[in-house]
């Protein structure tokens, strides 16, 4: 017999993009799934949109966000 968690974690869907709008263009992503996430990484939007290299959470910028030179 198979027991299933009760509350088993979310788990990402195949094919699915997470889309997540932000209003700076320096952010911080972890996966977002706590213990099954991934190392948290820094990453800069240069343009409007930038994808997460470890789970492909595609962040978007607002479109009235200013363009700043930050380092």
């Amino acid at each position: 017999m198979l027991i299933q968690p009760q509350n088993p974690a979310p788990r990402p869907r195949l094919g699915h993009v997470e889309t997540i709008v932000v209003d700076t263009r320096k952010i911080a992503c972890d996966g977002g799934l706590g213990a099954l996430g991934h190392p948290r990484v820094w990453l800069k939007i240069a343009d409007h949109q930038t994808v997460c290299p470890y789970c492909s959470r595609l962040f978007v910028l607002q479109p009235d966000t200013p363009h700043t030179h930050d380092h």
